[in-house]
């Protein structure tokens, strides 16, 4: 029997990421009727079947799936030789895909990139802001920015700064050594209740605009309601139910997650900071607006709902929750 080669298990990696030859085809940068026809060659050449067909697509059996197992840690083995050689250049050069949250970017990584153009100019620095993980052995990404305890068994990182978090209060609510023995009975500061108060009141305001702004009111009123509901539903109780009621009771009445009751907030110690109840609302605004200028939304696609339905009145908002 002939060995394999590289291109055979290339083949297979990317007809079982795509699940289609058509898929395979794209990524291989060949015809459909080639990878058909390669596959087919494989498979007589190991006398087994790597792949099963169905309407769904191709799925792996089991010889399939050992032999994409051996070709991942090939890809891994060449993906690090190439940077290891990639190091070696006298003068650095090429493209640089850096991933990091949205909030180090804002915060500490930009101005960082700037001096970093000017003395790697040959270098383009790709910017990824995600909050989800990539997969760096795949070169969904170069080099990852997070906050995290320790770095994945399969990658090598560096603690580049400390993020420190802690609780503050006033000296008169601490036992006489500093500490807290009951940290239930301590008042904490949440947000929530006056965002879901707001709501309701951008009813008149919906109904004197024209229809590309009352859709816009009617996300940010989805959107500054949203705190509360999650705060509920964390703590158990029916998220939408609390806004519903917390939306009808007098300003400062709202839900004390703590207890499960609803009642004055500020006697419950529960004080929403100003500064905190403003950004949260700018940033819905911000959201809105953006939403309503390229007509784009991308969410997560909730349990029970039909991919292929039409859409629904503004845009198909109403199906995915979102009003």
């Amino acid at each position: 029997m002939q060995p394999l080669s590289w291109d055979e298990f290339r083949l297979v990696k990317a007809i079982a990421d795509t699940r289609t030859l058509a898929g395979a085809a794209e990524t291989l940068s060949l015809n459909h009727s080639t990878v058909f026809r390669r596959l087919n060659a494989v498979e007589d050449q190991l006398g087994s079947r790597l792949f099963e067909r169905s309407r769904t697509g191709y799925a792996l059996t089991a010889a399939g799936e050992e032999m994409l197992e051996l070709a991942d840690h090939m890809a891994e083995r060449i993906v690090a030789f190439e940077r290891k050689v990639a190091g070696r250049d006298v003068k650095p050069s090429g493209e640089l895909r850096v991933t990091t949250a949205d909030t180090i970017f804002a915060a500490l990584l930009a101005p960082i990139l700037v001096g970093f153009r000017e003395q790697c100019p040959d270098i383009r620095v790709e910017v990824l802001v995600e909050n989800r993980d990539l997969n760096l052995s795949r070169r969904d990404a170069d080099v990852a920015l997070r906050a995290a305890r320790e770095p994945p068994e399969t990658l090598v990182g560096r603690r580049i700064a400390s993020i420190g978090w802690a609780a503050f209060a006033p000296r008169a609510l601490a036992a006489p050594d500093g500490t807290f023995p009951d940290v239930a009975a301590v008042p904490w500061i949440g947000y929530g209740e006056p965002l879901a108060q707001i709501a309701p009141a951008l009813d008149a305001l919906a109904g004197q605009s024209e229809a590309g702004v009352q859709e816009g009111v009617r996300l940010l009123q989805h959107a500054i309601s949203q705190p509360l509901a999650i705060i509920a539903g964390n703590a158990g109780a029916d998220g939408a139910a609390v806004v519903g009621r917390v939306q009808g009771e007098a300003p400062g009445i709202g839900f004390d997650a703590r207890t499960g009751q609803f009642g004055d907030m500020f006697a419950a110690g529960v004080i929403d900071p100003v500064k905190v109840t403003y950004t949260a609302l700018q940033n819905a605004v911000s959201v809105a607006k953006l939403i309503l200028t390229t007509h784009i939304l991308v969410v997560d696609l909730p349990e029970g709902v039909d991919p292929t339905a039409g859409p629904a009145r503004g845009g198909g908002a109403e199906r995915y929750g979102l009003t």
